[in-house]
């Protein structure tokens, strides 16, 4: 038990919302945006997910009250609003929490779970988002077969996407398997979002995706404000900085909360990339 919880002190803020805005505002405070990450996933108990949603609105509220310069800017997964219970309970509850976004003007990011809820869950946010459109926006995975489809329909949309490659274990009829393969999609989705999407947010931490970014962007004359690099707390910190100062967004998630060692432990069992991922980046700056 030991390792996975000095590990969880480097890539985790800390348990509770009191210890993690002291974080996110020193990060702030190096000029990196923010956005809070209460863990936790594929949740199956009503108890639980009634807890979640008060957790989601306090941190909300918490947010807003703050004397620190932090975004207001948080991630969520459907899962822990009800999606594995009920489809109308978790719509009510993502209603609820997008209420008091708006009012506080706060923006919820839609994290992506398992293929299981991918369809599910882009059908929920194209719902909210027609009424919350400043408010919300969502997660693609670049490794999934049906995702440049997705990114059209986003596309058409105008809604803010975040592309990543994607975390969970999937078979390969829904998946790309290669790193190769991923990398390509990758590159050709975030290609389609940053010349038709809306402010699309880079999530990644691969040296080649980078530069390509920054190539493409730069023979295409599309400046920074337009688009933003993203990537997890406590993961090549010294290259987060280093992108900030080349002049481009950088957005820093950080994973908050006592479910830490289910995060961990999911994503280190399903992929044996996750392993290595975690491993090289105990070491890189």
């Amino acid at each position: 038990m030991q390792l996975p919880f000095i590990l969880a002190r480097r890539f985790v803020a800390a348990q509770d919302v009191e210890g993690t805005l002291p974080k996110a505002a020193e990060l702030k405070g190096q000029g990196l945006s923010t956005t809070l990450d209460l863990l936790g996933e594929y949740v199956r108990e009503r108890a639980v997910v009634d807890q979640a949603k008060a957790s989601y609105v306090e941190l909300v509220r918490a947010l807003h009250d703050t004397d620190a310069p932090i975004d207001r800017n948080i991630s969520i997964k459907l899962s822990m609003l009800g999606l594995n219970i009920d489809r109308s309970l978790c719509l009510d509850n993502m209603r609820e929490l997008l209420d008091v976004a708006r009012e506080t003007d706060t923006f919820v990011r839609i994290d992506m779970e398992g293929s299981d809820v991918t369809e599910a869950t882009l059908e929920i946010f194209e719902e909210v988002h027609a009424e919350y459109d400043r408010h919300v926006g969502v997660v693609l995975q670049a490794y999934l077969k049906r995702t440049r489809e997705d990114v059209e329909r986003m596309c058409a949309l105008g809604a803010r996407v975040r592309l990543c490659k994607g975390a969970y274990k999937e078979p390969e009829y829904l998946a790309w398997q290669r790193m190769s393969d991923i990398r390509e999609r990758y590159s050709e989705y975030i290609e389609m979002l940053l010349t038709r999407g809306n402010f699309p947010a880079i999530a990644t931490h691969d040296d080649l995706l980078l530069d390509a970014t920054k190539s493409f962007v730069s023979s295409r004359d599309i400046t920074p404000e337009r688009f933003e690099f993203q990537m997890l707390y406590g993961i090549r910190p010294d290259t987060q900085l280093q992108i900030r100062q080349e002049g481009y967004g950088m957005r820093v998630y950080v994973p908050f909360g006592t479910a830490w060692l289910p995060y961990f432990s999911r994503r280190l069992r399903e992929r044996k990339e996750n392993v290595w991922f975690i491993l090289k980046n105990l070491f890189r700056k």
